[in-house]
């Protein structure tokens, strides 16, 4: 939806999340990540060496990632970087570096961005912030179809349980903790549509922007 509303408005999109997907990656690469804990002094000795950037792919008409000036859209969705992001996105460094480089890309405004802790942590003053939320079950079967649709072979109990792990870590950690905004207002779309989702955000904007 926050792609899709982008586009509409003309206006950037910012993937948070793919961010410290991103850096996740780049440990694993690097062997930085063992039995699924992560070594936090080379992360953040490396962090200095990962540049994370966005383009819009005329040809998917998608939001790519790239690290390093390398496309690492798929890479990063896959379910092996899903079960090391939280540990490695609850180090406060890796946090520090990412907040710095997400305000850097959104200092003009004009942007829409998403993640866990955007409304709270990064752009505490933004004009409007929605917390969205649906049950972790419809968010797994999400996935599932998501990653079965690229051609991966996923068990769908694996993404459950990675859904609710990460859950568990960025409500509890002590950086940047997963919650929602004082001025946030909720959007449960368990059981909305793509189409009906973006046209309830799309009445939020025109609310505050004035737009018709």
């Amino acid at each position: 939806m926050a792609k899709t509303l982008a586009r509409i408005l003309g206006y950037t999109y910012i993937d948070s999340g793919a961010m410290y997907r991103a850096v996740t990656l780049f440990a694993m690469r690097n062997g930085w990540v063992t039995n699924g804990k992560p070594n936090v002094e080379k992360i953040i000795s490396g962090l200095k060496d990962i540049k994370i950037t966005f383009r819009w792919n005329e040809k998917t008409e998608k939001n790519t990632t790239f690290l390093n000036g390398e496309n690492i859209e798929d890479e990063i969705r896959q379910l092996e970087v899903s079960q090391n992001v939280s540990p490695i996105s609850a180090i406060a460094e890796v946090r520090t570096e990412m907040v710095k480089q997400q305000r850097e890309n959104g200092k003009n405004k004009g942007i829409v961005m998403d993640g866990r802790d955007i409304g709270t942590v990064v752009f505490p003053d933004a004009e409007l912030k929605i917390f969205m939320t649906a049950a972790p079950e419809i968010r797994a079967q999400r996935r599932f179809l998501e990653l079965k649709g690229k051609g991966l072979d996923v068990n769908f109990d694996e993404i459950m349980n990675n859904v609710e792990g990460r859950d568990k870590i960025d409500i509890n950690r002590e950086i940047s903790p997963l919650k929602k905004a004082d001025d946030a207002i909720v959007l449960d779309n368990s059981n909305l549509t793509h189409k009906e989702q973006l046209q309830w955000a799309l009445e939020k904007v025109k609310e505050i922007t004035g737009l018709s």
